[in-house]
């Protein structure tokens, strides 16, 4: 029996020297598992904020390009609108009473496409009044105005 105890004895604490082996390595790996969990976790989180962050800069951006593109094409088509603007002077002569009277006539257009008929206007005028003064404070619209006497004459080509 003796014998048999030394032969068992060795191979028991080889048994439970490897079973405690495993026990230890098995809690190592489970602590490894753990922080690696922790870390991928924050990776994951830092990864979400800047995810959020980007997607809010990203709408921002968007949104201000947008607006920025809104602008520019109204600018664009406001730029486009013409007023073209005409004026004369009228005399009524009824008997012993001349009446002079200044008309103006506005036309709006979209590139060379009229949006509107001429629209009149007639103001009695004095003697001493300053028609172009007078032409100025009238204007409907309070764009820049193309009169019809500052337009460029078109040349003719000689054949």
């Amino acid at each position: 029996m003796e014998t048999l105890l030394w032969i068992l004895l060795p191979g028991f604490v080889a048994l439970a020297s490897g079973l405690l082996a495993w026990f230890i390595m098995q809690s190592r790996m489970e602590v490894k598992l753990a922080e690696q969990r922790e870390r991928l976790a924050q990776d994951r989180g830092t990864l979400d904020a800047e995810k959020v962050a980007l997607k809010v800069s990203l709408e921002t951006a968007l949104r201000a390009a947008e607006e920025t593109a809104r602008r520019e094409s109204l600018d664009i088509f406001l730029s486009e609108l013409k007023v073209e603007r005409r004026h004369y002077t009228r005399e009524n002569r009824l008997l012993m009473h001349n009446r002079k009277s200044l008309v103006l006539q506005e036309r709006m257009y979209f590139r060379n496409i009229p949006l509107s008929d001429w629209i009149e206007h007639e103001v009695v005028m004095d003697e001493s009044a300053d028609v172009d003064r007078m032409v100025q404070d009238m204007t409907i619209f309070d764009r820049e105005v193309i009169s019809i006497s500052e337009s460029p004459r078109p040349m003719r080509q000689l054949a």
